[in-house]
């Protein structure tokens, strides 16, 4: 993947700021957006093409896709978050993107936008039934492209229940 600054390199800033800028063709744009309901927070994000990709470009999306959904499947009553976000960090490290994963996987939703439990590195407590979390890893290659896939998440007493109702499949748009 070239590392020089590309069109996209803007979504490799895991918390860039929304430009007044066009966005180029074959770019991907990672859109992050939340609402407020009755004194509670949510939070998604998905990225989306700008027509075709660099192969590279889309092995990225594809790596954090799977990552995203191994992860998913580890969430459930009981795991601590450092061992959900492990899920998802040793797929990214063993495709050779570790150091370009900066975040922790994820957090708890409510009343904020970022409260506990933390699904991260440091994340010690185990997640229970009634924890909504988001699950976003995310890939972000300096200066080329960044990718990040976020769903709102409930533990269930039995495992969990995706709240996004967004498609995660790469869509392009013109």
């Amino acid at each position: 993947m070239r590392r020089s600054s590309r069109p996209g390199a803007h979504g490799a800033l895991p918390h860039a700021a929304p430009r007044d800028v066009e966005i180029a063709a074959g770019t991907l744009v990672v859109v992050d957006w939340g609402a407020q309901l009755d004194g509670y927070a949510s939070d998604c994000t998905r990225t989306f093409a700008t027509g075709d990709l660099e192969p590279g470009d889309r092995a990225v999306y594809d790596l954090v896709l799977l990552a995203q959904e191994q992860a998913l499947a580890a969430v459930r009553p009981g795991p601590t978050g450092k061992e959900v976000d492990a899920v998802a960090r040793t797929i990214i490290e063993q495709a050779g993107h570790g150091e370009h994963f900066g975040h922790g996987l994820g957090h708890g939703v409510g009343l904020e936008v970022h409260e506990g439990p933390r699904l991260s590195k440091q994340g010690s407590d185990p997640l229970a039934a009634g924890n909504v979390v988001t699950v976003e890893p995310g890939v972000y290659v300096p200066g080329a492209v960044g990718v990040r896939i976020e769903d709102l998440v409930v533990v269930t007493d039995d495992g969990h229940e995706v709240l996004s109702g967004i498609s995660k499949a790469l869509r392009t748009v013109a």
